[in-house]
């Protein structure tokens, strides 16, 4: 028995009086606490006042049996372990009772003191299991509250990023027909929130799709390549216009937090690129588009072969087409990024398929009277219904340019112009 008195005493139940001196005494010599009864009807009223661990009763008793006694304790104390005393074996009885749990074990007179000892210690176990799993059930409900809670609050913290991610809501709705068109229409948001942006997006996307047609990927990563080609941006819709001007003709003019914003932007676009692809590899090669090989990127600092294999090809790709330098003097920088900014590898495997490739022309924007023959259109034209008046791609001629002015004075083009240079 433990060397120490249990918190909870035990509950002894017998009519003779020398039989419950006997086994009160030979309890305590073990160090436990014993509340004696010859009375199975007060033992009960004790039963209602305070806890027992363990339930001890003699099966003969002038007012009702032990096995009637323990069914009624097991009504009020659950978790008490119970235990009937009998000198007349009644297998199938016993056996029953124990089976529905109304009985813990059953001990025979005359009893044997290790017997006695070894059924109450393992009865003392049984009952603090009990009392410590239901104390795990509490604490586990506990916490699961806490955590609904915890989650009610996290969705009230990223409802500014709702707000921005409600630009993909028809992006997420597509998806579910062609996934295809949702990464399409990803790529029409851009465009219309910064003209250049989504032609970089274009640029990269063939770039990357050249790199994955290659031997060196899996199709898993050809997948994660091509669908980070097209969403590592999506972020930058976060990002003020003039302070993504601001980044790209005088960086160092950027304030700490301005800066951060710019570095944080391949999360934000891991983010929103959640709800096109849920693949989480698609959203690491999002994230680490802009680590560099020697350490020195973001948002992680990741360095190496520690960048996916997929990120570190997508920011070569990157690296070439940002620039907007003519072709040579891009190449040029990507060669002497390579080992510092650019994985070796990746730079070898751009090289091999960049011939292949024209870097797309610079978009400006135009109004309506400035439209000319020879201008090829960056973005269709829609009317304000949303009908494809003249997609993308059309180079316009003086009956185009009638039909777009004619429209609009029949419907309004409220839309954004935008031609090649």
């Amino acid at each position: 028995m433990n060397s120490t008195p249990l918190s909870l005493p035990l509950l002894i139940v017998d009519d003779e009086p020398a039989v419950l001196r006997a086994l009160t005494e030979t309890l305590e010599r073990e160090n436990v606490h014993v509340v004696a009864s010859s009375s199975a009807s007060k033992a009960l009223a004790l039963v209602k006042e305070r806890e027992f661990s363990v339930i001890i009763a003699d099966q003969r008793m002038p007012e009702m049996t032990g096995l009637e006694f323990l069914v009624q304790c097991k009504q009020l104390q659950p978790h008490a372990s119970r235990i009937l005393i009998t000198a007349v074996l009644s297998l199938p009885t016993i056996v029953d009772s124990i089976n529905r749990g109304e009985i813990f074990r059953f001990i025979a007179k005359p009893w044997l003191r290790e017997e006695l000892t070894t059924t109450v210690k393992n009865a003392v176990n049984r009952y603090e299991l009990l009392v410590r799993n239901e104390a795990l059930q509490k604490e586990t409900q506990r916490l699961n509250t806490e955590l609904t809670n915890a989650n009610q609050a996290l969705e009230l913290q990223v409802r500014d990023l709702e707000l921005q991610r409600q630009a993909l809501n028809h992006a997420n709705q597509a998806l579910a027909i062609r996934y295809d068109h949702s990464l399409d229409l990803c790529c029409r948001i851009l465009t219309t929130y910064d003209p250049l942006l989504g032609g970089q997006t274009k640029a990269v996307v063939e770039i990357a799709d050249k790199m994955a047609q290659t031997e060196y990927f899996k199709d898993e990563e050809r997948h994660v390549l091509r669908a980070a080609a097209w969403l590592c941006d999506l972020g930058l819709i976060g990002v003020p216009r003039d302070l993504l001007r601001t980044f790209r003709a005088n960086p160092e003019k950027l304030g700490d937090h301005e800066r951060t914003l710019i570095r944080n932007h391949p999360i934000y676009s891991q983010t929103l690129a959640s709800n096109v692809d849920a693949r989480a590899s698609v959203g690491e090669a999002i994230r680490a588009h802009h680590e560099r090989f020697d350490g020195a990127g973001y948002p992680d600092g990741l360095a190496g072969y520690a960048i996916p294999w997929t990120a570190r090809c997508l920011a070569v790709a990157v690296v070439f087409v940002e620039s907007s330098l003519p072709r040579q003097q891009a190449i040029d920088l990507v060669l002497s990024q390579s080992g510092q900014a650019l994985d070796p590898e990746a730079v070898r495997l751009f090289l091999k398929v960049t011939h292949l490739l024209e870097l797309p022309r610079q978009v400006r924007e135009v109004l309506l009277d400035d439209l000319q023959p020879g201008m090829v259109l960056a973005g269709g034209i829609y009317s304000p219904h949303g009908l494809l008046l003249i997609s993308d791609g059309v180079m316009l001629t003086p009956p185009t340019i009638a039909k777009i002015r004619n429209h609009n004075l029949i419907a309004p083009i409220n839309q954004r112009l935008l031609v090649f240079s």
